[in-house]
């Protein structure tokens, strides 16, 4: 399996399981730095690599009123002050071709988003940076059709490839885990993240936005660990009933300690922590 450097981090193989962590957008500066750095004290006194994660533009809104983000100017400053200031590796999703290379420019890892995952320009673009490219497997796609999409990020040269698991859609207004996906996926080479925040959402449940079962999150997160993720995707805010985007699927901050220390040593118990 490939190796993927992030700064000082290296994802997949036999390395640290890795936590990808942060409010789903920015809201505002204090929240994505105060969150930023305590889950950051959190993950160095649990000897867990970690990356902060927050979008500067949520593009793929069900409704025009919602809430979208500051959008790429104000949200790259602010991810360039959460990089300076509490010092880790920094993730944000793009949505268009043209916001890339403005991006690369701040983001340690371009994430391409479900929806967009077989948008060929768009992966192209991302991975010609060099940079990591975390390609999130679209909630309508089989584990096995995610080998294209790698291909096209592979055409580039680019082999800093992760691939999320966010669940597959069942029905109407309802996702669902496969497990096997993440065995599968990692079979073509590149290591597997498991957002299990975004596994629990029900896409259009309250009619003009999401909605979501985090009660569910801590059991999904301990699966995934148990079969073999590389690392875990959270979605993480301090109120998360009070959020702009996505609160009923993000956890509370201070249930997060709890959580990483039950998956470190599901991690320890295989034998698979580094």
């Amino acid at each position: 399996m490939y190796q993927v450097p992030v700064k000082n981090i290296q994802i997949g193989d036999k390395n640290k399981l890795v936590l990808i962590a942060g409010p789903c957008v920015i809201e505002s500066e204090n929240l994505c730095l105060n969150t930023a750095k305590r889950i950051k004290d959190i993950t160095v006194k649990l000897g867990i690599p970690y990356i902060f994660k927050s979008s500067f533009d949520k593009a793929n809104r069900m409704s025009l009123e919602s809430f979208r983000g500051p959008g790429i100017k104000k949200g790259l400053d602010v991810l360039n002050k959460v990089k300076a200031k509490v010092k880790c590796p920094i993730l944000s999703d793009v949505h268009c071709v043209k916001d890339v290379s403005e991006a690369a420019e701040v983001l340690d890892i371009i994430q391409i988003p479900a929806f967009l995952c077989r948008q060929t320009d768009i992966v192209v673009a991302a991975a010609k940076t060099g940079k990591a490219v975390n390609i999130k497997k679209g909630q309508f796609l089989a584990p096995w059709d995610i080998l294209p999409i790698i291909k096209k990020a592979e055409s580039t040269g680019n082999k800093k490839i992760i691939i999320t698991e966010r669940g597959v859609a069942f029905g109407y207004n309802n996702l669902v885990t496969d497990f096997r996906a993440l065995q599968i996926m990692r079979e073509f080479g590149y290591p597997v993240v498991y957002d299990a925040t975004h596994s629990i959402q029900i896409p259009g449940g309250r009619g003009s936005c999401s909605g979501g079962q985090r009660e569910f999150v801590e059991g999904l997160s301990r699966a995934a660990v148990a079969f073999g993720c590389d690392g875990l995707f959270l979605e993480v805010h301090p109120e998360p009933a009070k959020a702009l985007c996505d609160g009923p699927n993000m956890i509370n901050l201070e249930d997060l300690e709890k959580l990483l220390k039950q998956v470190k040593k599901i991690r320890e118990a295989l034998g698979q922590n580094g």
